[in-house]
């Protein structure tokens, strides 16, 4: 008996350790276009049009390289995810704009989307990540 419950303990683990992992989906997000080596890429991944732009699931930082950057994001569940991913050139944690509004660091959307006179919807920047996960790649403008 004591073997038989060792085993069953031994069994219920590894099913628990594995769930998850079979269940999650890598991301990678190339990044191109990247002018310097200044700051860093910094990337908000949201998954849903409800969050979009608001609250990301999910929050990717790279240092700058000139040309391309990869980050990437382990374990996400499956589905639709749409992300924002611009050059913190001056390291300021935020994406600056000048007097009207527009920015003034390079950035991007997935499927690089873009919005009639403002930022695209969900919808425009959405794709699909699959079990098998996926790598995406943006250009920086």
């Amino acid at each position: 008996m004591p073997c038989q419950n060792l085993f069953a303990a031994l069994f219920v683990t590894l099913v628990a350790a594995v769930t998850p992992v079979a269940n999650a989906a890598d991301l990678a997000i190339v990044v191109e276009g990247v002018a310097s080596a200044d700051g860093r890429v910094m990337v908000a991944l949201f998954d849903s049009a409800a969050t979009f732009r608001r609250k990301p699931v999910r929050a990717l930082v790279a240092p700058a390289a000139v040309g391309t950057v990869r980050l990437d994001a382990k374990d996400l569940a499956p589905g639709d995810y749409a992300y924002v991913v611009y050059h913190d050139a001056n390291a300021n944690n935020a994406l600056d704009m000048n007097a009207v509004g527009m920015p003034v660091e390079d950035f991007a959307f997935s499927n690089n989307a873009m919005g009639q006179g403002g930022a695209p919807g969900f919808d425009a920047a959405r794709f699909a990540l699959s079990a098998a996960g996926a790598i995406v790649t943006v250009n920086l403008r």
